[in-house]
């Protein structure tokens, strides 16, 4: 089913649909309803926070899934006896550099949420990684990650990263977080064919452009940037989710060939989206359009497939 994101849907509606929900877990999700963090949640919160010598934490040779989460540590060191480890989970820790990680050729997912760390680097002998998690860090640029070829999943979400660049080897990437960086153009992601899923929320993004390779797109993200025109999705064509709220949108153009879901500021632009007869679910709250007196009514007559306005049903 087809959904259209306009504006701000409720909460029991939206239940961060527009995020990834891969990157963090139910207590150290952070992220408001429209993609920005919330601040008196922040990542670590405890002020002077000692860390703590790897050599007191006991690790199993055997353990293929190793969680190391908040033990405080400050230096990755001592993980040359996990040879057999598939996942390391190193988040809520006071790690400051990625090192010492060439023993973990088999590692497939690695996970650094919410650490101090400032480079991409050392990550060369993690060739048979899928899916790699630098989100709430201090990062500012992408980099590092050339050897990273069979990689699927990344999330570098709540860094300081200012562009999009080095990812021309993912040529298996499925999923991009890059939500809530300070990220202002769209760009280099022409050999990331295999994308399914690109998270740009809360960056300073003002014009949707340079998606066109993206054929396999099918959820795009990008509310809370400075938006202003609808352009340039002509070519996603097995999109199926468009995140779009908290933007200026006023016009939508370019979407003739697109069966998937937009945002519409004025009701001349709603002609764009007859054909898209998958499209059942519709949110314009908060636009100029909500405030017509016949505004459900005028909706259902432009888009007769739609089977719910903002949060509710339509009644037959």
């Amino acid at each position: 089913m087809a959904t259209l994101s306009v504006g701000e849907p409720q909460e029991m509606e939206v239940d961060r649909r527009g995020e990834s929900e891969e990157s963090g877990d139910d207590e150290t999700k952070r992220k408001s309803l429209n993609g920005e963090v919330d601040s008196l949640q922040a990542p670590s919160t405890v002020p002077e926070e000692s860390p703590v010598d790897m050599d007191t934490i006991t690790l199993d040779p055997d353990e293929e899934d190793v969680d190391l989460v908040h033990c405080r540590i400050g230096k990755i060191e001592g993980l040359e006896v996990l040879r057999k480890a598939k996942t390391i989970s190193l988040r809520q820790n006071l790690i400051k550099r990625i090192e010492n990680l060439d023993s973990l050729v088999s590692l497939r997912e690695l996970d650094l949420y919410d650490n101090q760390i400032r480079k991409l680097e050392n990550l060369q002998a993690l060739t048979e990684i899928e899916q790699l998690d630098v989100s709430f860090n201090l990062l500012r640029k992408i980099e590092g990650l050339d050897c990273l070829t069979k990689i699927k999943k990344l999330f570098l979400l709540h860094n300081k990263i200012t562009s999009i660049a080095n990812l021309d080897q993912m040529t298996s990437l499925q999923m991009l977080e890059l939500g809530s960086n300070r990220i202002r153009v769209i760009e280099n992601l022409d050999s990331l064919t295999t994308l399914e899923s690109l998270f740009l929320g809360t960056n300073k993004i003002s014009q949707l452009q340079n998606l066109d390779g993206l054929h396999n797109l099918m959820v795009l993200s990008i509310q809370s940037n400075r938006i202003t025109k609808l352009e340039g999705l002509q070519n996603l064509v097995n999109l199926r989710e468009l995140y779009l709220s908290h933007n200026g949108i006023e016009v939508i153009e370019g979407l003739e060939n697109n069966m998937n879901d937009n945002q519409i500021d004025n009701w001349a632009d709603l002609d764009e989206l007859k054909n898209a007869k998958g499209l059942e679910t519709v949110y314009l709250e908060r636009n100029p359009l909500q405030k017509d007196p016949q505004y459900r009514r005028k909706i259902m007559l432009a888009l007769p497939s739609v089977r719910q306005i903002d949060a509710t049903f339509i009644r037959f």
